[in-house]
């Protein structure tokens, strides 16, 4: 890697941690304005224009308030727990392929921090170590109430990533490849994997919902039963970080979603326009955040529509009716994808 590419990605390092935050920030402002606007309300609007300063404010406030730590609490890991739910869902994005590239002074700079051809393992790795942070941060609060929303999530999320994993195995067994940049590039134009693997995106969006903790599956921290979850006893900035990692989740999951099944960054005819190679890849960046934003409005249409499961129905589904359907949906892509290279003939006139 020579000088000028490393600062290329110092500088995209920090671009990609940047715009984390700022989606997040804003996509609380957003929220309250949906849940206004289905609610009949007009939602913020004192703090500027629009109430377009309001997260700013949610932020200045969370640094004012008084920093607690009961008395009975484990010190250490009640500060590591959502520590770590904050790492964890800054690091997902670093396998996104944000964009195709950009061609600066003859050369070329891959808009992704880093392709690496185990991109989806590594995305499920993340994700799974962010189970953690809420664990931790239960345990460590010495509150019943507390430890029962941890106990709550780490089932849920083990649960439904299962479920999650065996999507896209499908679609795994389609593509041929791990890599997250690889399976982008296999959709160009309106190729998109969301029509040879519509039952496939159906069940990863509904497990996405639940590893992010959305409603209808906001069950670890529910407050009619549970006062606040695994962080009724968090204050200041430490719950403002576990409320920030679920948004920042909810970005992340939106952009691999949109990566996975409709095509990333492309988009039909942009290469049919004679556009330069960096105007063409330029507007595939923005066609790709206009997709996350749509399944981010996606997560609020759902959470503000949708009553909540019971615990019990929410176990069921993830066991009884995703983890079945995903099984099938792996057997009737074989069968496809046997079919289709003439494999199963071969395969009989073998034996």
């Amino acid at each position: 890697m020579d000088t000028a590419e490393l600062i290329f990605k110092i500088i995209f390092v920090v671009a990609v941690f940047a715009v984390s935050l700022l989606v997040a920030m804003y996509s609380t402002y957003a929220e309250r304005k949906v849940a206004a606007f289905f609610q009949d309300r007009l939602g913020p609007n004192r703090a500027g224009p629009f109430g377009l300063l309001q997260p700013l404010a949610d932020g200045v406030k969370m640094f004012m308030k008084e920093e607690i730590i009961p008395s009975s609490a484990d010190k250490a890991l009640f500060i590591i727990g959502p520590s770590l739910a904050m790492l964890t869902a800054c690091m997902a994005g670093v396998v996104i392929p944000w964009g195709n590239s950009l061609i600066i002074n003859g050369q070329e700079f891959m808009l992704q921090i880093t392709d690496v051809n185990i991109g989806i393992l590594y995305v499920f790795g993340v994700v799974s170590i962010g189970v953690y942070g809420i664990m931790i941060g239960g345990w460590a609060s010495n509150n019943k109430f507390s430890l029962l929303g941890a106990l709550r999530a780490s089932s849920q999320m083990i649960s439904y990533e299962l479920a999650m994993g065996l999507s896209i195995v499908a679609l795994v067994m389609m593509s041929g490849t791990l890599s997250i940049r690889e399976i982008v590039a296999d959709q160009p134009g309106a190729h998109w994997n969301v029509f040879v693997q519509p039952l496939g995106f159906l069940l990863f969006f509904i497990c996405a919902l639940a590893e992010t903790n959305r409603t209808p599956f906001d069950l670890p921290e529910c407050e009619t039963e549970l006062v606040g979850g695994y962080h009724t006893e968090y204050s200041s900035m430490k719950l403002g970080f576990y409320l920030f990692a679920e948004y920042i989740n909810m970005f992340i999951s939106s952009a691999i979603i949109v990566s996975l099944y409709f095509g990333g960054y492309n988009i039909p005819f942009i290469n049919s326009l004679g556009l330069s190679h960096n105007a063409v890849t330029l507007i595939g960046v923005a066609a790709f955040f206009a997709k996350i934003f749509f399944f981010i409005f996606l997560f609020m249409w759902i959470r503000w529509t949708i009553p909540r499961f019971r615990y019990d129905q929410l176990m069921r589904m993830g066991w009884k009716v995703l983890i079945p359907l995903a099984v099938l949906n792996i057997v009737i892509t074989a069968v496809y994808l046997l079919w289709k290279h003439d494999l199963w003939t071969t395969s009989f006139n073998l034996q």
